[in-house]
């Protein structure tokens, strides 16, 4: 199962739910597309720093203690892949994201029902 989500928030401390957990799943791939055009006379021109958490059910969003990544640069039309390593959410867990720069990241999330 695959889901897109393009994130709106402006902070990487106030992350965007990007994926609930509906039973349990492995997440295969993570990729974090920067939808944003390049200038190529400013590299920084649509540049954004993306923040990702993984967040139980149990004790919902609390911050630094959940992140997976954080602030990677992602570059204008560059997208970036989590992929070699598996995690398996539970029932309600989510994943968050936050960004430096509103509607420019898109998340696209791959499960398999385990």
């Amino acid at each position: 199962m695959i889901t897109n989500t393009l994130i709106t928030s402006t902070s990487v401390l106030v992350p965007n739910t990007a994926y609930t957990s509906s039973g349990t799943n492995a997440i295969t791939t993570i990729a974090l597309c920067n939808i944003g055009a390049p200038d190529i006379t400013d590299e920084s021109v649509n540049t954004v720093n993306v923040s990702v958490y993984l967040c139980p059910q149990s004790a919902g969003f609390t911050g630094t203690n959940q992140l997976l990544v954080a602030n990677l640069t992602v570059p204008a039309g560059e997208t970036v892949f989590f992929s070699d390593e598996k995690f398996v959410l539970d029932n309600g867990d989510t994943i968050r994201i936050g960004t430096s720069t509103n509607n420019l990241i898109v998340a696209t999330i791959s499960t398999l029902t385990v």
